[in-house]
């Protein structure tokens, strides 16, 4: 038994690994790795998911190992689909080559992909669940956030001056962060399904919202860029150009907004740009689950602050935050302080 559950934990730390590989894509589908060991715990096959539209990680494994994938243990980081998409049920799959047993990492949040091992525990196979669970959700963390809260995971971003301001007096705020730090941020953006502002910001500072490469050149795949606001916008906003889809969703709501970028386009992280009327909507609405701040060494006395009105009047109803990470971004003067916290509810 000890011996069986060794290989097992093994083959898992393996299934993860080939989950990780570089270049797979963070989203729309989770990132899953597959082995397949034989009855003497040698391995026949193995797999990882490498994006939408690609065989599920169960599938490459069986595709390996053939005839020998009957009487084998798969062992995989996500429980095995149980549903009909762009591919075929996983369970299935598996019921068909003859597997005898089933360990899985992480059960599947989704509820139109669960429910696999259920399917599995009536055609007979045994099967077994949370061997490395923690590292298994750590691969996935916003689309399992997703899945679960119904809504996409809310990263809100912003530069701030030494005394809190993230505009000077007369609005202008280009450039509070150094060129490292925007270099940074398009990193983050990159990991990111959606780009989030409000209406105000794109009449009156016009950004592109795009992901960009360090000669800044836009990378080939693009955050779904959303406008939230139900004001019309000009047709020349740089919003609305080819370079990624935009969509203009017409609320002010914006638990509204998250679960229909959830529910109706499929996304899982939001990175939130928006000025401080909309950062402030989020922040009183309990939806900023990460912050990442990039703090400059500037002052400027007075000015804009990156965040509106929460109507907090005394220091005892702070809203806290738990500092997860800290990073100096550049150098000498240029080099800026990345923050990044989650809220202590998290």
């Amino acid at each position: 038994m000890a011996e069986t559950f060794t290989r097992e934990y093994d083959a898992m730390r393996r299934a993860l690994a080939l989950a990780a590989s570089p270049g797979v894509p963070l989203h729309p589908n989770p990132r899953v790795g597959c082995v397949l060991l034989a009855p003497d715990g040698t391995t026949v096959g193995e797999g990882y998911h490498r994006g939408a539209g690609n065989p599920h990680a169960e599938i490459e494994a069986l595709a390996v190992a053939g005839d020998r994938a009957a009487g084998a243990t798969a062992v995989v980081t996500l429980e095995p689909c149980n549903h009909t998409g762009r591919t075929g049920p996983c369970a299935e799959a598996l019921i068909a080559a003859g597997v005898r047993r089933v360990v899985v990492a992480q059960r599947d949040p989704n509820p139109v992909a669960g429910g696999g091992l259920e399917t599995l525990a009536a055609a007979g196979i045994e099967s077994d669940a949370g061997t490395l669970e923690e590292a298994a959700v750590a691969l996935n963390p916003a689309w399992t956030f997703a899945h679960v809260h119904g809504r996409p995971f809310v990263t809100w971003k912003f530069a701030t001056t030494l005394d809190g301001r993230s505009a000077a007096s007369d609005g202008t705020s280009r450039w509070i962060s150094s060129p490292a730090a925007r270099h940074d941020t398009h990193r983050l953006r990159a990991q990111c399904d959606t780009m989030l502002v409000g209406a105000n910001t794109v009449e009156v500072d016009d950004p592109q919202l795009t992901v960009r490469d360090e000669d800044d050149q836009p990378v080939a795949v693009q955050p779904l860029r959303v406008v939230l606001g139900q004001r019309d916008l000009a047709e020349d906003r740089r919003i609305f150009d080819d370079v990624a889809e935009t969509l203009h969703l017409r609320t002010r709501d914006p638990l509204e907004a998250l679960q229909a970028l959830y529910a109706e386009h499929d996304r899982h992280h939001v990175f939130l740009e928006g000025g401080p009327t909309l950062a402030a909507a989020f922040v009183k609405a309990g939806l900023v689950d990460e912050i990442v701040t990039y703090v400059a060494p500037l002052l400027l006395g007075s000015g804009k602050s990156a965040l509106g009105r929460l109507g907090i009047r005394t220091i005892g109803n702070a809203l806290r935050f738990a500092l997860v990470d800290t990073a100096v971004i550049g150098e000498g003067a240029e080099a800026n302080v990345r923050l990044t916290l989650r809220p202590e509810r998290n």
